[in-house]
């Protein structure tokens, strides 16, 4: 309990209080909770219980944890460190980028818990330094991320060498085909704890800025340099553009660092500490860059790419929002970009408010959206006839810019004349999210 306290838990959040009872007795668990959810502290507080209640020495290790990343593994690691310090189960996180030495001399110390990518977890096995014939809580973290990184069948090879009587958990945000297969695989009788829904939580705020592609960088400045902003995740597709648009920023004058799957070890770990520090503001990332980062406090996350499909909207927009705290999720289209738009909002069943910056154009977006209005209703839908579609920035009697419905605006960002430009904001902040 001390070392609970001292984590910062006073209260259990809904995906512990559903999966610690369930998990204390052995009983497997099927978790659809995203990152961010305190889903760790859920798996990790029963494995450290249950080995502190166990009798016996055993002389391997007793929980594998596998997660897609390495900065999960870390982060999963260093959490049961601060849930563990005041006992003596240890853990070991495993993953590669780096050298094999320290993390062979770190399991001959005989750690109760491994947490692992599974590749690295692989190579330690083919050297027959790590065995597994003792695990008794399998736990497989972000199924879903395992699955889009092709870990599967690294998955499968591990399981043939774990023994067959053992505690399964799986957590994932989402449940595409393979996923459910191997949960129907694993999984015997699981509890089902479910709070992931593939929605974002009520905490989030969502615009779309449609923009002409050849100013969407300086629509990003503008952004970043908005009232309310604190940090933020810039999302991009590639991992060259992705390195560009940092160098850009910085040179702009921000505190960006850019977050790509080509850095080094080490020059990832650099570029994290520095975002969690507050040394950099602004991370520019690409979707398989950010999997894994649980960085608390951030502010917004931005799309300066569309996302390619509804669950990864999900997945880059959770990141904000968290602890029940707001958030901003800001998505810059073009075009081009209208059918990713309209699935997402379908996928999601919610209408994503358009924010019209005059100095940003964004002329074809909106005629791409009055064509489709128009072949839907039968002929081309008016501005007037399609009002509240759009958040036009516009002067109220007190100089602060307003909704189309009237009500004043929380403030997004600084428009260009000298008044407040808004981003709608959700109807109902009192709804907390886990």
């Amino acid at each position: 309990m001390r070392a609970i306290g001292e984590a910062g838990f006073t209260e259990p959040r809904p995906v512990q209080a559903e999966t610690i009872p369930a998990a204390l007795q052995g009983r497997d668990v099927l978790g659809l909770a995203q990152t961010g959810t305190g889903k760790t502290a859920a798996f990790a507080l029963p494995i450290i219980e249950r080995l502190l209640a166990a009798k016996g020495q055993r002389s391997g290790p007793r929980a594998l944890i596998l997660a897609p990343t390495r900065e999960l593994a870390l982060q999963i690691h260093k959490e049961i460190g601060l849930l563990a310090c005041f006992t003596n189960v240890r853990s070991v996180a495993i993953f590669g980028g780096i050298g094999l030495a320290g993390q062979k001399r770190a399991l001959h110390k005989k750690p109760e818990i491994i947490v692992a990518c599974p590749g690295r977890l692989l190579d330690l096995m083919g050297s027959r330094d790590v065995r597994l014939d003792e695990i008794e809580t399998l736990v497989l973290d972000e199924g879903d991320h395992m699955l889009d990184m092709g870990f599967l069948p690294d998955i499968r090879r591990i399981l043939r060498e774990l023994p067959d009587r053992r505690q399964n958990m799986l957590f994932s945000a989402t449940m595409p085909r393979e996923i459910r297969g191997l949960a129907n695989e694993l999984l015997e009788s699981p509890k089902v704890v479910e709070l992931a829904h593939s929605s974002p939580a009520e905490t989030i705020e969502h615009a779309l800025y449609p923009v002409d592609p050849k100013r969407k960088t300086e629509l990003l400045r503008h952004l970043l340099d908005g009232e309310g902003f604190e940090s933020a995740i810039v999302f991009l597709r590639t991992k060259h553009r992705t390195r560009r648009l940092a160098e850009d920023l910085k040179k702009a004058g921000h505190r960006a660092i850019g977050l790509q799957g080509n850095m080094s070890q080490g020059q990832r770990e650099r570029a994290m500490n520095g975002f969690r520090s507050g040394r950099y503001n602004v991370l520019v990332a690409t979707d398989i860059a950010a999997r894994g980062i649980d960085v608390a406090g951030i502010s917004h996350v931005i799309n300066y790419d569309v996302p390619g499909t509804p669950d990864a909207y999900t997945h880059r927009i959770g990141r904000t929002g968290r602890a029940e705290r707001s958030g901003k999720a800001c998505t810059l289209v073009i075009s081009e970009d209208f059918s990713y738009i309209k699935e997402i909002e379908r996928k999601l069943d919610m209408h994503i408010p358009r924010v019209k910056l005059e100095d940003f154009g964004g002329s074809a977006w909106e005629a791409a959206e009055e064509r489709a209005q128009g072949r839907k209703g039968g002929k081309t839908a008016s501005r007037t006839q399609r009002s509240g579609s759009w958040s036009k920035p516009r002067e109220s009697s007190g100089g602060k810019r307003q909704k189309p419905g009237g009500g004043q605006g929380h403030g997004g960002g600084q428009g260009h004349g000298g008044g407040k430009w808004d981003t709608p904001r959700s109807d109902d902040r009192s709804r907390s999210w886990s």
